[in-house]
């Protein structure tokens, strides 16, 4: 195995939403790499996520904070990585208004460990590359019409949780600049689907609807969202990984822009259909509550120079998505009620010790 294998990828927060997605996508198609899973199991890191992979030769799991730089330092020669895909990060704003320093601690100090260490690890001449993945919102907010973020537009975040994450793509560029570091970044609209912790909207919601709870939207539910499917995602992550030019930045969006009220409702009927209740009847859920602190209108990500470099675009329509991903989360609840209650700690501790 050890003289077969061409690649020892990093890939941080991979027992996360987005970061399980793609490791399994790489453990599976790339069975010549090794996939070196870095994640320090905070509430939304979660092993069984990773089940179906777990006992893969070309896999395997570190536990370790991306905040301790000595500790990053060993992760790279213990496992002579020469790739990064760096996905790990704090990421509700929620929580960023209420902890503004956690969020500057793991995405910002955190990024910079990773890219210290890869700088002091790596040897000029050789093949190497850090994928930073990245948010629109450190884009700021854009207003109804049909103007839509591309690479070139202006920072302007506006959350705790987007300035961490714009500081985090700053710090990036500079070790582009500065030291050579081959690097590339890609800045992504709203994911959804499946394995996604329960406190971002759409499982929230599909949860609550279930059971019968409030279903809490901000300010009149107006602001819009760009929604992409999460293997959608992770393809692109995929594809610019290998093809993407050196030092470029990429959008990836999925040119699906909803308002949070009308997505809400779309989520309401399909989970009451499939529950078997009359479509609609959980409206009454609906509960409008005080609008979020420096809430950003609107985002929307045009893709269009990842489509026409990299011949990438999204595979599911809309509403395809949202029948899987409730589907899942219903055929599911065991999961759900796993990362809700603390239990896959345990699960932690039974196949990997303390």
């Amino acid at each position: 195995m050890e003289s077969q294998i061409k690649k020892n990828i990093l890939i941080t927060g991979g027992a996360g939403f987005i970061g399980s997605h793609v490791v399994r996508l790489m453990v599976n198609r790339y069975p010549h790499y090794r996939i070196v899973n870095l994640d320090k199991l905070t509430y939304a890191g979660n092993l069984a996520n990773l089940r179906d992979i777990e006992k893969s030769p070309n896999y395997l799991f570190v536990r370790e904070d991306i905040c301790d730089f000595e500790a990053m330092q060993r992760v790279f020669e213990t496992y002579a990585i020469d790739s990064v895909i760096h996905l790990a990060a704090e990421s509700h704003v929620d929580r960023s208004i209420t902890d503004p320093f956690s969020f500057a601690r793991t995405n910002v100090m955190g990024t910079l460990n990773l890219l210290e260490a890869a700088r002091r690890t790596w040897k000029p001449g050789e093949e190497h590359l850090f994928y930073h993945i990245s948010t629109d919102e450190v884009y700021g907010s854009l207003p109804f019409g049909d103007i839509l973020f591309t690479e070139e537009t202006r920072y302007d975040p506006h959350s705790p949780y987007s300035a961490s994450k714009a500081a985090s793509d700053h710090f990036v560029r500079a070790y582009h600049d500065t030291y050579g570091l081959p690097i590339v970044i890609s800045n992504c609209s709203n994911n959804y689907g499946p394995y996604q912790f329960p406190e971002k909207l759409i499982p929230l919601f599909i949860n609550n609807i279930r059971h019968n709870k409030p279903l809490p939207v901000y300010g009149k539910g107006e602001n819009v969202r760009d929604w992409l499917y999460v293997e959608d995602h992770a393809r692109a992550i995929d594809l610019i990984f290998h093809k993407g030019k050196r030092g470029d930045t990429y959008n990836i969006g999925g040119f699906n822009e909803w308002k949070n009220i009308d997505l809400i409702k779309v989520l309401i009927r399909t989970v009451d259909r499939l529950l078997g209740r009359k479509e609609g009847e959980s409206e009454k859920l609906i509960t409008y509550v005080t609008d979020r602190a420096g809430h950003d209108l609107r985002y929307a990500i045009d893709s269009t120079k990842l489509k026409n470099e990299l011949g990438w675009e999204p595979s599911l329509q809309f509403e395809e998505g949202i029948e899987k991903t409730v589907r899942w989360y219903l055929d599911n609840q065991e999961w759900l009620d796993e990362v809700t209650s603390g239990d896959y700690q345990h699960y932690y501790r039974k196949m990997y010790g303390e």
